[in-house]
């Protein structure tokens, strides 16, 4: 997991699936978008010199095309296992909305943790805030606790939260502290990422979302020095089943990045699909293609922007900046 070129052969994967979502963009099909996605990642991975296996792939909720959980991929290498969302925002590729991404996570064998398709309670937040903040504490005190680290009022906080009945109280409770918030449809991975990035505007990321979105959300933490705080909701006999057929016996327990994403090489890869935050979406011009990419890595420990024209095959290109 050292050698530069794996490292960025990982983006032209995630390249590969956000330029094939993005032609989709704004056309109402979610599934479809998703479809096309799933094939360009899963092709592209055919290529590269590993000894895949997909241990974090599409969700079974959704009814999506999955890269399966179990799923070899590569043409055979390195052992590694893999987290991946092909297209993450869905709904926000299929109406044109902002911060559609696709992304991948890839950790030395056992360096992701394998979560139940189930949800998570998260707590997302920045290098600065990661050791004042708790799941059990209110939402008064760690936004309270946020700001002191920073240098700033509360009134000058952002919290991001997906825009869910479920969060209904959640967002009361910010609300009364005088925190901005910012209601997203989709896409708390992609906002977790902006969390612990100075400058992005966000501050914190808080609610219920995916638990295989919060081991992505923690293999980018590794990389960033940021930190999530996630516990899954086991409220059904089902759910219980479903951790217990994973090893998962304790079901209060509250995990942080070391604990969902544990390995000592991480690599976190990830294309804009529509603008966002971090990353411009992918542009199309006639002579061919720009992506807008992250690529981080934990050791080495390095974070790289990366911005790519893809040129068509022709003898006569001309290249736009």
């Amino acid at each position: 997991m050292h050698r530069d070129d794996l490292f960025l052969e990982f983006v032209r994967v995630v390249e590969r699936a956000a330029i094939a979502a993005a032609r989709t963009m704004g056309q109402g099909d979610r599934k479809y978008a998703d479809q096309v996605a799933v094939d360009a990642m899963r092709k592209e991975m055919e290529s590269v010199d590993i000894d895949g296996t997909i241990v974090i792939g599409e969700g079974e909720r959704d009814e999506a095309p999955m890269l399966y959980v179990g799923e070899k991929v590569g043409k055979g290498g390195y052992p590694v296992d893999i987290a991946v969302d092909p297209l993450e925002g869905t709904n926000l590729c299929a109406t044109g909305a902002p911060n559609a991404i696709a992304v991948l996570a890839a950790s030395n064998r056992g360096g992701l943790l394998h979560a139940p398709d189930l949800y998570m309670e998260k707590l997302v937040v920045g290098p600065s805030s990661k050791d004042v903040v708790s799941l059990d504490a209110s939402v008064q005190q760690n936004l309270t606790a946020i700001a002191k680290q920073l240098g700033r009022q509360v009134e000058d906080l952002v919290v991001v939260v997906l825009e869910r009945e479920r969060h209904e109280k959640l967002i009361s409770d910010i609300r009364a502290t005088g925190a901005r918030i910012r209601l997203i449809g989709d896409g708390d991975l992609s906002a977790g990422i902006a969390a612990a990035v100075v400058g992005s505007g966000v501050h914190a990321v808080m609610g219920t979302g995916g638990a295989p979105e919060g081991v992505l959300t923690a293999a980018a933490m590794r990389c960033l020095n940021g930190e999530i705080f996630a516990r899954l909701v086991v409220n059904k006999p089902e759910h219980e089943e479903r951790c217990r057929a994973m090893g998962i016996s304790d079901f209060k327990r509250v995990y942080r990045s070391k604990d969902l994403a544990p390995g000592k090489d991480i690599i976190f890869a990830a294309t804009g699909v529509t603008d966002g935050t971090l990353m411009r979406g992918v542009r199309f011009f006639g002579d061919g293609t720009r992506t807008s990419s992250v690529i981080m890595q934990n050791h080495p420990h390095r974070i790289r922007f990366i911005d790519s024209i893809h040129v068509n095959p022709d003898t006569d290109v001309k290249i736009k900046f």
